[in-house]
């Protein structure tokens, strides 16, 4: 194996001023005469041959492509590549390491831009979630704002109207006002601002073309909301991070509201009703019906009181409690038999025993609902809803949502829901 005598020195800066560099990287600038600079700041790097006036430098003005890397292999001395923040975090160092071998390579990482944004906005980093969309496509970005983060860093790129992108998929995913929307440009160098961006409103014009996007959860008050009548958004309803399935969805709760058909009386049911979406939503249809709430999962009372806040609504009960313990109890006369009823968040034979327990006594015009992904459980949940004299509907509901891309638009599906109905 050949023996590498030159070394590439990929230093990566957070200022244009020399000073700011440490020292043994101030020796080893004024020692090393070839010197690969981002084009867009050569001129600034230029200026620190003040510090040593009788060397002269070769600068070589890189656009990260293919130059760069033939440039760098045709040199026989050593060399410094100079870069932004961390070289190997979304950097060139990726593109140096597939070309050059790990022996002829010293990384010298600064600050990431990132790293220092979240220091001027003195906000805590350690669950950051970190997207580049900086010479990259919006697929990360978009599967990440899915996942509503406390906090995203967005590397953008000026070329793809990256901000313009954040600022769509924000609204396309009913996101807006979720997030504040801080916009961080020139970070650590002279002419750093940051500031916060309503993105409700056109973009500002004078913009710097070196910037990132924070993104950071609203402490907003959603108690004064002024929420519409039907078809709330799903970041009205608290919920956990890591359980999406304790929230039904607003494409799907729009449609069971409409199957239940809800009355302006009468005792409404949601069992496993996860965050409280559906049968708080019905409550602010219908103030004069009684919600009673049902699920199993530790949280879901505290949950379920919270969005009871946020929609300003009171359901009669809240259990956190299996429905099978419930229905063994044989109370139910407590607190009504149900006018409609909810049937989600259980396994298949849970759902038939609520059918045969309850849906047995209901009245003639009483409506249930049943969402299910399961396809294999249709037909039995099916069968045994016209036993106990219900006239069955299914629908399958398939929604898409379309999301902005650098290319245009696409068309994202949302996962295939089957409502299954049964009046009596």
């Amino acid at each position: 194996m050949t023996e590498v005598n030159r070394k590439i020195h990929v230093i990566g800066i957070n200022s244009f001023k020399f000073e700011d560099l440490p020292m043994k990287l101030q020796n080893l600038y004024l020692k090393t005469v070839n010197i690969a600079v981002p084009k867009s700041y050569l001129e600034k790097i230029k200026s620190w041959n003040k510090h040593n006036l009788d060397q002269k430098k070769l600068f070589f003005a890189s656009q990260s492509n293919n130059e760069l890397i033939t440039w760098l292999k045709s040199q026989k001395t050593d060399v410094i590549l100079l870069s932004r923040g961390d070289p190997l975090w979304f950097g060139i160092g990726r593109i140096i390491l597939e070309n050059f071998s790990k022996d002829e390579l010293s990384f010298y990482p600064s600050n990431t831009c990132i790293q220092l944004a979240f220091s001027k906005l003195k906000i805590p980093w350690q669950d950051t979630i970190n997207v580049s969309i900086h010479g990259r496509d919006s697929d990360k970005l978009i599967e990440s704002l899915k996942t509503k983060p406390s906090n995203l860093a967005i590397i953008t790129d000026a070329k793809n109207k990256s901000l313009e992108i954040i600022q769509k998929n924000l609204s396309e995913l009913n996101l807006i006002d979720f997030y504040d929307f801080w916009l961080c440009e020139e970070i650590g160098f002279e002419n750093e601002k940051i500031r916060k961006i309503n993105l409700k409103e056109q973009l500002p014009t004078d913009i710097s073309s070196l910037n990132i996007a924070v993104l950071t959860k609203t402490n907003k008050n959603y108690l004064n909301n002024n929420l519409p009548p039907f078809g709330i958004s799903d970041y009205i309803f608290k919920t956990f991070d890591d359980r999406p399935k304790l929230l039904t969805k607003r494409e799907v709760r729009i449609q069971i509201l409409a199957d239940l058909e809800l009355p302006k009386n009468g005792a409404i049911w949601d069992v496993g009703a996860g965050c409280g979406s559906i049968g708080l939503e019905a409550l602010k249809l219908r103030p004069n019906l009684d919600l009673i709430c049902i699920d199993k999962r530790i949280g879901s009372k505290a949950l379920i009181l919270e969005n009871s806040k946020r929609l300003n609504v009171k359901p009669k009960f809240i259990f956190e409690e299996d429905i099978k313990n419930i229905l063994g109890k044989g109370n139910l006369n407590s607190f009504g038999k149900p006018n409609r009823l909810i049937i989600g968040g259980c396994d298949r034979k849970t759902k038939l025993l609520i059918i045969n327990k309850v849906g047995a006594d209901m009245n003639i015009g009483d409506i249930i609902v049943i969402p299910i992904i399961d396809i294999q459980n249709i037909e039995v949940l099916k069968e045994e809803l016209e036993i106990n004299n219900f006239k069955t509907n299914l629908n399958l509901i398939q929604t898409y949502k379309s999301l902005t891309i650098a290319e245009g638009m696409r068309l994202e599906p949302n996962n295939p829901v089957f409502l299954l109905t049964g009046k009596k």
